[in-house]
């Protein structure tokens, strides 16, 4: 592994702590709803609101999907986990305290890898704990004053850390895309970072190469790819300034202005016993029997690595290309569908990657609302392997279905006049005519000018409208002029 880049000759370390909301229907410790959007503090019951006489119970949902992210990063899960209580105060904490786990966390170690400028790389985790949210401060259209929603609260995180492994920006954002894409596999997450299911707080400080770690600052709530990238460049950057100038860094809670592009410091840093955590006397240790674990374990979908080894091994495909049909698991799924479809890996990957992921891109689609088809894609592969249509008919042909001008590919063809020419003897006359029209080229490819051939190519299949077969241009074209 290559040494880390310095950055005016410091070195760069990183660790994240990723809040992933859990994709249950009810929240960690009551029945409440966990759905997004709903008015204000109309999903927050006694049990969420810390009413007196009320007590949490726990959700054995949450539990499944902490046990599916330890399985698939290849954690140590507690056969016995404890929860705390994490004390606080916070106008959007009811309780006054956020139940936690502290000492003895259900997802122990583990690791995450993922590729960066074609290096492998991983980062160890520490560990995943679940907790509870808390509610949500609303400071605008209130005149000054601020409002709580307490829909949120009581909702289950899996809070994911990671160990201090990353050596820049752009590995803490490769670190946090896999990990996104990990949990929307295993279906614990919907990873929607807009509304606030999947956040990153960065951990980073700055060190002279074999100098022991520097002075931590903890960047909040991190909630796109972009941002995070343009926090931590711009925290080092501060940290080196603030160093060169014989100052010292004091440990901080900072958060993020996307306006201006910096950071800016909220909070002196609290640690662990500023908190007080003991244990929630509510709540009973959790206990996971290795039948549970085996359970879960049997739900579990092919991870992305085996996965991509697969399509490399049985499918052929290079190693770039598994890579992309692996980045979600709807998009796998569609790959797979339309190769089982078509029997051509090569083809599906290729259209995938190109005019499927373009459109998808462009209109800001999942692969999920693609209007077109894994089967009609594979039908359309066919009608090209058979020569039915050229490929440049067969993008028009995929317009048309994308666009909605039908579902059955040979009628979109048929519709509009895109099969492909097969008939030798109509082909031959269109050769002869564009020979005859154009004596320069001819001169100018027997005298060694190939150019002058793809000028003659151009010419048929203009000539044809596009219909002929390109690889029998070539071939008539190359009888006719030897």
């Amino acid at each position: 592994m290559s040494s880390p880049a310095l950055i005016r000759g410091h070195e760069v370390v990183i660790g994240l702590e990723t809040h992933a909301q859990l994709s249950t229907q009810s929240k960690i410790f009551s029945g409440a709803s966990t759905a997004f959007g709903a008015a204000p503090n109309t999903q927050a019951c006694a049990v969420d609101l810390a009413l007196p006489g009320t007590l949490p119970v726990m959700n054995r949902a949450a539990v499944d999907r902490a046990i599916r992210l330890g399985l698939a990063v290849g954690a140590r899960i507690a056969p016995q986990s404890i929860f705390a209580r994490k004390n606080y105060f916070y106008p959007d904490l009811p309780k006054g305290y956020q139940i936690s786990q502290y000492e003895i966390p259900v997802v122990q170690g583990g690791s995450v890898s993922f590729v960066l400028a074609g290096e492998r790389k991983t980062v160890r985790l520490t560990r995943a704990h679940l907790e509870e949210d808390a509610g949500k401060s609303l400071h605008e259209d209130y005149h000054g004053q601020t409002g709580i929603d307490l829909n949120r609260a009581g909702t289950p995180l899996l809070e994911i850390v990671t160990e201090p492994d990353m050596r820049s920006a752009a590995e803490a954002v490769e670190y946090a895309k896999a990990l996104h894409a990990l949990v929307m596999w295993l279906g614990i997450c919907d990873g929607n970072m807009q509304e606030g299911s999947f956040r990153c707080d960065a951990n980073v400080s700055v060190r002279r190469p074999g100098a022991p770690f520097g002075t931590r600052r903890e960047i909040k709530n991190l909630n796109s790819f972009r941002f995070m990238q343009q926090a931590i460049e711009f925290e080092v950057n501060w940290q080196i300034d603030r160093l060169e100038d014989g100052l010292a860094i004091e440990q901080a809670t900072v958060l993020f202005d996307p306006d201006t592009g910096e950071t800016r410091a909220m909070r002196s840093k609290e640690d662990a016993h500023d908190y007080r955590y003991f244990p929630d006397p509510d709540l009973p240790p959790l206990v996971i029997g290795p039948e549970w674990v085996e359970a879960v374990r049997a739900t579990l979908p092919e991870l992305p690595a085996a996965m991509a080894t697969r399509f490399v091994q049985h499918d052929g495909l290079p190693a770039d290309d598994a890579a992309m049909m692996t980045q979600s698991l709807a998009f796998a799924r569609f790959y797979e569908a339309a190769r089982e479809a078509c029997g051509q890996p090569k083809l599906v990957a290729n259209w995938l990657m190109g005019e499927v992921s373009r459109r998808l891109n462009a209109e800001g689609r999942s692969i999920e609302a693609s209007p077109v088809s894994a089967a009609t894609l594979a039908a359309l592969i066919g009608r090209i392997v058979d020569n039915t249509v050229s490929n440049n008919a067969a993008r028009q042909v995929f317009d048309a279905l994308w666009a909605g001008d039908g579902t059955d590919v040979d009628a979109v063809i048929e519709a509009r006049g895109l099969r492909q020419m097969n008939d030798t003897g109509a082909l031959d006359k269109i050769v002869d005519e564009v020979l005859a029209a154009n004596p320069k080229s001819v001169e100018e490819y027997r005298a060694g000018k190939d150019k002058a051939f793809n000028a003659l190519v151009g010419q048929v299949m203009k000539a044809s409208r596009g219909k002929a077969n390109p690889a029998q241009v070539n071939e008539v074209l190359k009888r006719r002029l030897a």
